[in-house]
């Protein structure tokens, strides 16, 4: 298994997903803050993702 970096809109997606995630733990945003913590989870999985598939 080869991986890659993952290209920059996908990392930038990755962290803007993460950062809201994370910011909805704190502050009140009506669908973040229900699900902060399984859109974290996605983050991390499209960032994997971004690693482990070469042309994504």
């Amino acid at each position: 298994m080869h991986l890659s970096a993952p290209t920059q809109p996908v990392f930038l997606i990755s962290l803007v997903v993460g950062v809201l995630a994370i910011l909805g733990l704190f502050v009140v945003i009506p669908f973040v803050s229900a699900n902060a913590v399984w859109l974290l989870i996605a983050a991390f999985a499209l960032l994997a993702l971004g690693n482990l598939l070469r042309n994504l």
